[in-house]
């Protein structure tokens, strides 16, 4: 049975080591699943982290019995689909089967570093719905060649490929990108409690799980820990293309520097009020998704996943 709640962990916030420590803290306190950024480099200098996500789901796995979902990798730019379809082959049977493989159609802040063009959106959507063809072929273990507008593969076959191909969520946000995952996708990925994306989605003919995340900054002291998610995360006031279009760090903390931390504090549930922090939760339920995935910003994992589980979760109407 799908659980509702998973734990979301930050690859911007934590190197590898903590990440591999926070996701076994997780299972302890209760979550079954967790989903983790794929990134190369964080969004701020301040954020300050980014290990390489498949030797960190390798440690996840071998110390957890966690079902782990990349939210999300991009497979079009920085990393060639093929060589993607092979990480998450292995990933899966180190997992058991217990991996999915979610992707985006990524930012420039991640893919522009091997100094390849960065295209259009539309273009970019191109990309991924071939690149998603291209690692479904990989997954039948038989030799591929594909030839096409974006990819090239040559004789490649994925030996240690799992009997079961892992599921594939697609993320989107605009119409075309939410048209897409309906079209390719066994899931659903998004990152605000947005009913009409997910409706859309629906209405495309998109089947399978919509899964959704939110940031929390848990802390006794609210104003410590409003403080604290603005320093962070005030990228989150970051409008529209700019996510996909700035390609440095330092962009994006000019592109951040009008964000307030009263409208960090919008946006994001702080403090130490469990009711604040379930009706956050709650908006990303009632906007249609199947599973939310919850992240804390800072260290203090523990006092969280204490906190959500002895005061948040009761007040959860699931």
């Amino acid at each position: 049975m799908v659980q509702p709640l998973g734990y979301f962990l930050s690859s911007e916030e934590n190197g590898p080591n903590q990440m591999a420590d926070y996701a076994r803290m997780g299972e302890e306190a209760g979550f079954d699943q967790v989903l983790i950024s794929d990134h190369y480099h964080p969004w701020t200098d301040r954020q300050g982290e980014s290990p390489f996500v498949w030797s960190v789901i390798g440690a996840i796995a071998a110390t957890t019995d966690l079902h782990v979902t990349t939210g999300v990798t991009c497979p079009t730019v920085r990393i060639h689909p093929a060589v993607i379809a092979q990480a998450a082959a292995t990933s899966s049977l180190l997992l058991g089967g217990r991996f999915t493989l979610g992707l985006g159609s990524g930012e420039a802040l991640n893919e522009h570093i091997t100094g390849k063009r960065w295209p259009s959106g539309d273009v970019r959507l191109d990309m991924l719905e071939e690149a998603v063809e291209v690692i479904r072929k990989l997954w039948k273990g038989e030799f591929v060649t594909h030839r096409g507008r974006h990819y090239t593969v040559e004789q490649a076959r994925i030996y240690s490929c799992p009997a079961t191909p892992p599921p594939v969520y697609i993320s989107g946000f605009g119409p075309q990108a939410i048209a897409l995952a309906a079209r390719i996708g066994d899931g659903y990925v998004n990152v605000a409690p947005q009913r009409d994306a997910i409706e859309k989605f629906r209405a495309e003919g998109g089947q399978g799980p919509a899964i959704g995340a939110l940031k929390v900054c848990w802390g006794e002291d609210e104003a410590a820990a409003r403080k604290l998610a603005h320093d962070v995360w005030k990228t989150t006031g970051v409008p529209g293309e700019l996510n996909q279009e700035l390609p440095l760090p330092r962009h994006f903390e000019q592109a951040a520097d009008l964000v307030t931390e009263d409208m960090v504090a919008e946006a994001i549930a702080c403090g130490p009020d469990p009711e604040v922090h379930a009706k956050a939760v709650e908006q990303h339920l009632e906007a249609g998704y199947d599973i939310v995935y919850v992240s804390q910003i800072g260290q203090d994992q523990a006092g969280f996943l204490k906190f959500f589980f002895k005061e948040v979760r009761p007040k959860l109407s699931l």
